[in-house]
């Protein structure tokens, strides 16, 4: 396990189509966004001039495994060979070996026991960069894990990462609804996913001004509202969603 808590503190995503990705997110989100100095194939998105995550292609080996259009988050850890190993060796997989991009860092795209994918990651720098505050408009508000079985992926994760349990939430026939964080207020929950989903995955909320407006602007760009809007606790409004090329991404605003 990590020393401290490890939070995440990026999100990507790997699309079919990038110019047309780009174009959907900044209306329906307003990110700004400009490519990664040096590397045109890489657009990175930012919350005022905060950068928070990027846009690039599906990498062809990815295309090859038949990976589809997705958002993955980056968890920050303390050396990412030795998190990979453990990872292995608790039952995870390691997707893409630990690789080092220059003026970047190390990172590992990895999955936990379950299946679902995520990335470890160590910034070059040694500390990841500061992230705006958490209900910040365009930055991702809450981390959400649809696992095989919800309270086992937790007790992983907290072996793995250092998180906490904040709250259960009972939901009755869905079971428990675990809220966690990762070293400050909550950073997201976890779930036993619905019968329909056909696997685990990690599920992302970026944070707007106004669900319904967001909602119409989606439509409006030629994306999906799957579930939603609807209120949860806290109180906010969220709508889960897929993007012209199939992500599936999610979206919360305080209630008005």
């Amino acid at each position: 396990m990590t020393n401290k808590p490890a939070p995440f503190v990026w999100h990507d995503l790997v699309t079919t189509d990038v110019e047309a990705a780009k174009v959907f997110y900044a209306q329906v989100i307003g990110w700004n966004m400009q490519s990664f100095p040096g590397n045109d194939d890489y657009t990175v998105l930012s919350a005022g001039d905060t950068g928070v995550g990027g846009i690039m292609a599906i990498p062809p080996d990815a295309c090859a495994r038949g990976a589809p259009a997705c958002w993955q988050g980056y968890i920050a850890v303390d050396e990412v060979d030795a998190c990979a190993d453990r990872i292995l060796s608790s039952g995870g997989a390691i997707i893409r070996a630990p690789t080092s991009l220059p003026k970047v860092g190390r990172f590992a795209l990895v999955a936990d026991p379950q299946g679902a994918v995520f990335i470890i990651f160590k910034p070059e720098s040694g500390d990841a960069a500061a992230s705006p505050a958490p209900t910040t408009p365009g930055v991702v508000g809450w981390n959400e894990l649809h696992a095989t079985d919800g309270l086992k992926a937790f007790d992983w994760y907290r072996n793995m990462f250092g998180w906490t349990p904040s709250q259960d939430m009972d939901m009755g026939p869905m079971g428990i609804y675990r809220i966690f964080a990762t070293g400050g207020g909550p950073a997201g929950g976890m779930m036993t996913k619905m019968p329909d989903m056909p696997t685990p995955f990690w599920a992302y909320y970026f944070n707007v001004t106004s669900i319904d407006d967001a909602v119409q602007r989606t439509i409006s760009a030629g994306g999906e509202v799957v579930n939603g809007p609807h209120e949860v606790p806290g109180p906010m409004f969220i709508a889960n969603c897929r993007d012209p090329q199939g992500a599936w991404f999610s979206m919360m605003a305080p209630k008005r």
